[in-house]
């Protein structure tokens, strides 16, 4: 299996994300609570075998 960011978001939406992210203490900023389980990568993102994440900045092959 390999986590890879989203193709289909240009580098400077994925800087721009990871900002969020960071701005936001790690935790995913399309969540509304911030709980060990919406750390990106979230816990949905963890648990599940492909796809994308909750956000759509990654995804699983």
């Amino acid at each position: 299996m390999k986590i890879k960011t989203n193709p289909a978001w240009t580098d400077d939406e994925v800087q721009e994300f990871r900002a969020s992210v960071k701005a936001n203490e790690g935790y995913c900023p399309c969540r509304l609570t911030k709980t060990p389980e919406t750390k990106c990568m979230c816990k949905e993102f963890r648990e599940q075998d492909s796809g994308l994440c909750h956000c759509g900045l990654y995804y699983k092959e």
